[in-house]
């Protein structure tokens, strides 16, 4: 897996142990097809350092195999750089357990596709920067440093010596992984300005499309791609997309989709969509009609999605929303089983309302679309399936629409409707059965405050027993006592 600076890891190629099985399935057009990307690299771990042994490390070399298509040097960097970034996590482990023997003939095999991805990238991309070919530079002086220490290790005996050679190994290695984030991450940042210059610029419909398909493919790799589409501005773009009606459903769901996941709260950036701002208002407006135009599930959940996303990015979203009646949309394509019908749309639809409801005029609108039935609803959110993905989807549908109800009894009027639809008598029994909420702390915490809030409107609603036990103790202990609670208490 492959680690850009700040992001999480790029895992979409197959696992070690299927590129095994299929080389085993036809090793000749394995090796035909590898080829390219082995054979510099073998002969220089042979004729240098590489013995032939029965090491179990050997085994694992086969992650290397598998090249990328020629004149693609997207996929070239990203199939390259995951080889050496899995190298290089490779080499740590081994410097670790003082292997240096396997040490020193990785480091062979990694300057071998260093100095591969260099050439390669160059052979097919246009003419590279000053700072990429200063940084190409510092990354193979480093590679080549790596390997010289690691042979004279190689003729070491004193442990005194060898150990104070192994820290200028591992800052050679740390120095050398710092260089090639660098280099990876302003070849990736090129290749991507290029796509959205290229929808920029592109009149063919069919050009956009398939461009727009490329950038979802490049947000499926991780942290990294999604914040440097953010950061050459790619999100601008796609608002040309989505508020263009005449490209299709597909295109301005799949521009959806790349909104989505480059707005998304769990990236560990938002630096980068300053300039989003600036278009927020029109890809609100385009993703909540997408939403109410949306033919099916599917586009409804990717436009959906995007606006849950951009609600916790900016408050002005919500305040968007509120003046587009979205809640009057949302709440009727509740309703609508083609478009929404299972706990992942639910879960993106309770999502803005509970963003939307810490402002106060959301309330009303609300009441007026018979919202706080809707919200009693998805606290009985039940999955269909025993899948963990849906089970979990279940528990944020319950937790979230606990917070919405908790935020919008503020207004007393949100209050008693909520007690006269038994919302207080759902909350207890989710409170009491673990089952219920699947064990979930996060929903019964959401529960105890939405209750407790309820408890101060109407305290009439409540029992002796639940007042004593949810309401009164502090709520820490009002949750340990919940959380301990048998199956079978009542």
């Amino acid at each position: 897996m492959m680690a850009l600076p700040g992001g999480r890891h790029l895992d979409s190629l197959p696992l070690p142990g299927q590129r095994l099985h299929l080389m085993q399935v036809d090793s000749v057009q394995r090796w035909m097809e590898d080829l390219k990307l082995m054979t510099e690299c073998e002969c220089m771990c042979v004729l240098q350092a590489k013995p032939i042994s029965l090491d179990e490390d050997a085994q694992g070399d086969l992650i290397l195999a598998g090249g990328p298509g020629p004149g693609d040097p997207l996929q070239l960097l990203l199939k390259r750089g995951w080889v050496i970034s899995t190298e290089l996590r490779r080499i740590g482990q081994k410097l670790a357990q003082d292997r240096w023997a396997r040490v020193h003939s990785m480091s062979v095999r990694l300057t071998c596709h260093a100095r591969s991805m260099v050439s390669e990238y160059s052979a097919v991309s246009r003419n590279s920067s000053q700072e990429m070919g200063q940084i190409e530079k510092l990354l193979m002086e480093k590679c080549s440093e790596l390997s010289a220490v690691t042979e004279r290790c190689l003729q070491v005996e004193n442990e005194h010596v060898l150990k104070s050679m192994k820290a200028c190994v591992s800052e050679t290695l740390s120095t050398l992984g710092q260089h090639f984030s660098q280099l990876l991450e302003l070849a990736l940042t090129r290749e991507v300005q290029a796509l959205v210059r290229k929808i920029d610029t592109s009149d063919s419909i069919y050009t956009t499309e398939a461009t727009t398909g490329n950038l979802f493919s490049l947000t499926q790799e991780g942290a990294p791609l999604c914040r440097i589409i953010a950061k050459v501005d790619g999100v601008l773009c796609l608002a040309d997309i989505l508020t263009d009606d005449s490209h299709s459903e597909a295109t301005r769901a799949e521009a959806a989709a790349v909104v989505a996941q480059v707005t998304s709260p769990h990236l560990p950036f938002t630096q980068h969509l300053s300039s989003f701002l600036e278009s927020m208002e029109e890809i609100v407006t385009a993703l909540l009609k997408l939403c109410q135009e949306a033919s099916s599930g599917e586009v409804f959940l990717l436009a959906s999605a995007a606006l849950a996303n951009i609600t916790f990015f900016d408050t002005m979203a919500c305040e968007m929303l509120l003046q587009l009646n979205a809640i009057r949309v949302l709440l009727e394509a509740c309703s609508d089983k083609q478009r929404v019908d299972t706990p992942y749309t639910r879960d993106q639809i309770v999502t803005i309302l509970a963003n939307m409801s810490v402002l106060e005029q959301c309330a009303s609108d609300i009441i007026q679309e018979n919202g706080v039935q809707l919200i009693m609803g998805m606290l009985s959110e039940k999955p269909r399936s025993g899948s963990p993905a849906e089970v979990a989807a279940c528990e944020r549908v319950q937790q979230k629409a606990a917070v919405t109800l908790a935020r919008l009894s503020r207004d007393p009027d949100v209050a008693r409707e909520a007690v006269r639809l038994s919302c207080m008598s759902r909350l207890i029994e989710l409170c009491r059965s673990p089952s219920e909420r699947n064990s979930s702390d996060a929903v019964l915490v959401a529960c105890l405050a939405a209750l407790r809030r309820l408890a101060g409107v109407c305290p009439e609603g409540l029992e002796d027993s639940d007042f004593q036990q949810l309401v009164q103790p502090r709520l820490v202990d009002s949750f340990l006592l919940c959380s301990n609670m048998e199956e079978s208490f009542v």
